[in-house]
């Protein structure tokens, strides 16, 4: 079993139920190989962790930022809380480390193992929320959370890769970008796309995907990156 002392100790927390705090790290993949382990998955405490730190983020810009609009508070906000945001800070504090996963989900390193770590940070924060109050969860969230909120405004990271090249290259070279597919392959339930943008005739980037918006999403990215913009 892991040492969940050490979290407690890096983050300056002290659980009383522990057992709350271990939950946090079980994947569903896990029970599958242990079915009597004795605590249940983490998603119930995902979901309620998703309600406490989209609460606590929303709280903290609204009271930092009163003149800013909705619209753009809720930009912030969906960027500070995105699934991609999520799994870099769980990574950056080390809760793979100590994530309970099935053989077979440990060697999964790619997008499924994203979206593992931004729900476990998620399920943690629920956990410390039942244990701790929303008062505890809240200082975790603008400790670890909140510090990537100035990069986010400075950088334009809200906006997504799309919105972004299009307002680069319309005002550097006058050129609305478009899109088209180049390849596509496999059935109607998994496609792949592969998706090419253009300034006028000259292809500047590809992006795939599994569907057509997150190869040009992926596509702009790659021409932003390209274009050195």
């Amino acid at each position: 079993m892991k040492d969940f002392s050490l979290l407690e100790k890096k983050f300056g927390l002290k659980f009383n139920n522990k057992d709350l705090l271990t939950q946090a790290f079980v994947h569903r993949s896990y029970l599958n190989e242990n079915p009597n382990f004795y605590l249940a998955h983490n998603e119930r405490l995902e979901f309620l962790g998703d309600a406490v730190l989209e609460l606590a983020v929303t709280e903290y810009i609204y009271r930092n930022y009163p003149k800013k609009s909705e619209g753009e508070l809720t930009s912030w906000r969906a960027s500070l809380v995105n699934a991609k945001t999520l799994s870099q800070i769980a990574k950056d504090l080390g809760l793979n480390d100590f994530l309970l996963l099935s053989k077979g989900e440990q060697k999964e390193l790619g997008k499924a193992r994203q979206y593992i770590l931004a729900n476990t940070l998620e399920a943690l924060i629920g956990a410390t929320y039942l244990d701790q109050g929303y008062g505890a969860a809240k200082e975790f969230v603008d400790k670890n959370l909140i510090i990537e909120l100035p990069e986010i405004i400075e950088k334009g990271l809200f906006r997504d890769n799309k919105s972004r090249f299009q307002e680069e290259s319309q005002e550097r070279v006058g050129i609305t970008p478009g899109y088209k597919a180049l390849e596509e392959w496999g059935p109607d339930h998994a496609k792949h796309f592969i998706i090419g943008v253009f300034l006028d005739e000259e292809l500047i980037a590809k992006g795939d995907g599994s569907s057509k918006q997150e190869a040009e999403e992926k596509a702009a990215k790659n021409a932003l990156e390209q274009k050195g913009w």
